[in-house]
């Protein structure tokens, strides 16, 4: 097959979260176990950074990835989802995994995959252990994908564990309160393995206390401790939150070398090394156009919050949703003295722009409907003056169809 032909396949013929909700939510772990076994266990031949949460893992991660690389370490970054390329998922030292890999990689296990119902999620987590243990990484920064306890990335043992922000997001498949999901975050926590946790919440510290102890794993709470304060290469003040858990998290990494030189590189070059996309992007200027992954209360609440600290003559935000998103929680949040761009993602969970314009009109957000992500980016960019801003957002969809 060629390199689309097997994206093609993986995407189609396999359940695909992203693709078809919570029916694609896979909740056991036999199938990653038995891909693990069949290929040999690559994930007990690397080391390991676990990062999981709600918000700002992505970012986390990257910054990880991006401070040990400067150390001289070769390093591996599992993310996910992919906003341009698959490929984005599997890096090492920034490098995206090679085609012709991805292609043999599913071309020799294919029967297997086949054979055992396999998930696309558990194919690419397979995937990148192997290709990770191929490469001979010093250490790989690897992200959960949905949840923790359950996820098909749980099957390592890391060095350090590090859970970010807790916000009710997936409700339907994680629970309905910040404890029922923090229960399935700290699944990643592990027996005598570091624990950093990034942002306190009396919610949400019991349960990580509880279960740590538990396992008498080493419990930080970054947000206690005192770091000195970096500049960063990512845009968005809302990264100085995550800033505090990644420094935590390498106090932990005990048998690596890191050292001041290598954090504040590290933290400066993080897009440059690691090539992250999608958090406060800025990708045009007369008018300035930014765009943000954020898709949750608590990552939009934060990201608009940025917004109203910019300078501009009007706002327009392009945004659509998936259907299973509770927009009513999040639509509040938006400003009501913009112009809006309502569209749906180019995939079948999209929420019709029809629908969300009769949502969003109870809120008082006003604008018209366009029948694609890129039509409605059109429009904005056409009416919007020199002086102007323009926000993209709303879903890692309708980023990736701009971007």
């Amino acid at each position: 097959m060629t390199y689309k032909q097997t994206l093609d396949w993986m995407f189609l013929q396999l359940p695909m979260y992203q693709n078809k909700g919570k029916v694609a939510f896979n909740s056991k772990m036999d199938g990653i176990n038995s891909l693990a076994a069949h290929l040999n266990n690559p994930h007990k031949k690397i080391k390991t950074i676990h990062v999981a949460g709600t918000n700002g893992k992505g970012s986390s991660s990257h910054m990880l990835a991006s401070i040990l690389q400067e150390a001289g370490y070769k390093v591996g970054l599992y993310t996910s989802p992919h906003l341009k390329d698959f490929r984005e998922r599997i890096r090492v030292n920034g490098k995206k995994v090679e085609k012709k890999w991805v292609v043999d990689f599913i071309d020799e296990n294919k029967s297997f995959f086949e054979g055992n119902k396999l998930s696309f999620f558990e194919m690419t987590v397979g995937m990148a252990f192997s290709y990770f243990a191929n490469e001979n990484v010093d250490i790989a920064v690897i992200e959960v994908g949905l949840g923790g306890r359950l996820d098909s990335t749980n099957i390592i043992t890391p060095e350090v564990s590090l859970i970010t922000n807790i916000g009710l997001d997936h409700t339907d498949m994680l629970g309905d309160t910040l404890a029922k999901i923090a229960y399935e975050k700290a699944g990643i926590i592990k027996r005598n393995i570091p624990v950093v946790i990034s942002e306190f919440n009396e919610e949400t510290a019991p349960v990580f206390k509880e279960t740590a102890s538990a396992l008498n794993a080493k419990i930080v709470f970054a947000q206690e401790k005192t770091f000195s304060t970096y500049k960063i290469g990512l845009l968005g003040s809302y990264q100085q939150k995550n800033i505090k858990g990644v420094l935590a998290a390498l106090r932990e990494l005990v048998s690596f070398k890191i050292e001041e030189k290598h954090i504040v590189k590290g933290l400066k070059k993080v897009v440059e090394n690691t090539h992250l996309m999608g958090r406060w992007q800025q990708i045009g200027t007369k008018p300035t156009i930014i765009c943000d992954t954020a898709h949750n209360k608590e990552g939009l609440a934060i990201v608009l919050d940025q917004l109203q600290e910019q300078e501009y003559e009007k706002l327009h935000v392009v945004i659509g949703f998936v259907k299973d998103k509770d927009i009513s929680a999040i639509l509040p949040l938006f400003p009501s003295n913009a112009t809006y761009y309502f569209c749906k993602p180019k995939i079948s969970r999209g929420l019709d722009e029809k629908i969300l314009l009769d949502r969003c009109v109870q809120f008082n957000l006003n604008g018209k409907t366009y029948k694609s992500v890129n039509k409605a980016f059109k429009a904005a960019k056409k009416q919007a003056s020199k002086n102007d801003f323009i926000y993209v957002g709303g879903s890692n969809f309708v980023v990736a169809e701009v971007l």
